[in-house]
C-alpha cells in the first residue's frame, strides 16, 4: 500500500502555549474540507484531548499497550466533529518514558490503522522528554509551537536542538500562537530562526500564526473546538489559513510519503 497519510507533531519546549487546542481546531478544519483526521494524545501520562472535547472514552493508549484491547478498541470517533481521537492515559507516570520494546510494539499495532487517513496529529507534552522525542522523530512533519515569550523561544530553541543533536533532523515548522499581531507573530519567529541559523545551521520554516481570541478561552470552558464555538472568530480564520498550508505541504510531499511509513523508525541517534 502506497501511503499518503501525512504525520504531524505539534511539539514545545514548554507548556500552555496552545498545542492541544491548535491540535483539535486543526482536525477540524481539514475534516470541513472532507480529510480524514486521526489525533493521537502522546502526553502519554497527562491526557488532555478528551478533556477538551468533554468526552470519556472508556479505553486509551494504555489499555491497549497492555493487551487488555486492540488499537480498533480504543479508537473513539467523535461524531459532531467527525474526526477520531486515540486518547492517553492521566497519571501513569510509568508512560512518560516509552521503553524501546514498548514503543516498537505501539507502532506495529498502530501502522496498519493509521493509512485510513489523511492526517494523523500527535499532541506531544512539552519539554524534551524521551517520548517528546521519540515521537517527534517519527513524524513527517514536525511543528514547533511558540508564543511571544523569551521562555517559549528559548525553550524551542532547546527542543530543536536535541531533537537536531540527537537524529540530525533539520526540517522544523513554527507556528506562533497567542500572538497581538501578524508583525508580533513574525518577529517572534525571526528570533527563534536566527538562533536556529547561526548556532545549528539550520532554517526553521514559518507555517504561520493565530491571534490572541477571547472566543478561544470561552470554547475551553465549553469544551468545543473553536471552529465550532465561534467559526468566524479571528482565530478560526487563522486555524483554517495553517490547515490550507498543511493540505499544500502534504500534496508537495506525497511522492516522498509514498516511500516511508505513516510513522517511519527512528533515525539511528548521534
Amino acid at each position: 500500500m502506497v501511503n499518503t497519510t501525512l504525520s504531524v507533531a505539534l511539539l514545545s519546549g514548554k507548556g500552555g502555549v496552545g498545542k492541544t487546542n491548535i491540535t483539535l481546531n486543526l482536525a477540524c478544519a481539514l475534516h470541513d474540507a472532507n480529510f480524514k483526521t486521526l489525533l493521537i494524545d502522546c502526553d502519554l501520562g497527562l491526557a488532555n484531548l478528551d478533556v477538551l472535547l468533554g468526552i470519556t472514552p472508556e479505553g486509551n493508549l494504555q489499555t491497549a499497550l497492555l493487551g487488555e484491547a486492540g488499537i480498533e478498541d480504543v479508537l473513539y470517533h467523535v461524531k459532531d466533529e467527525g474526526f477520531d481521537v486515540l486518547p492517553a492515559a492521566s497519571g501513569v507516570p510509568e508512560l512518560t518514558e516509552l521503553q524501546p520494546e514498548i514503543r516498537d510494539m505501539l507502532l506495529s499495532r498502530l501502522e496498519p490503522v493509521l493509512h485510513r487517513y489523511d492526517y494523523v496529529f500527535m499532541d506531544l507534552g512539552a519539554g524534551i522528554s524521551g517520548t517528546v522525542q521519540t515521537f517527534a522523530a517519527l513524524a513527517s512533519v514536525r511543528v514547533v509551537v511558540i508564543t511571544p515569550e523569551p521562555t517559549s523561544l528559548t525553550d524551542s530553541y532547546a527542543l530543536i536542538k536535541v531533537l537536531n543533536n540527537k537524529y540530525g533532523l533539520r526540517d522544523f515548522k513554527v507556528l506562533v500562537n497567542q500572538t497581538s499581531s501578524k508583525t508580533e507573530a513574525k518577529a517572534s519567529f525571526e528570533k527563534l530562526h536566527g538562533a536556529c541559523q547561526h548556532f545549528l545551521h539550520l532554517d526553521p520554516v514559518y507555517l504561520g500564526h493565530l491571534r490572541n481570541d477571547k472566543k478561544l478561552t470561552e470554547a475551553v470552558c465549553r469544551q468545543q473546538p473553536l471552529l465550532r464555538y465561534a467559526p468566524t472568530s479571528p482565530s478560526a480564520l487563522d486555524f483554517r489559513t495553517i490547515a490550507s498550508r498543511l493540505q499544500q505541504i502534504r500534496l508537495n510531499m506525497l511522492d516522498w510519503l509514498g516511500q516511508r511509513s505513516v510513522l517511519q523508525p527512528l533515525p539511528a541517534e548521534r
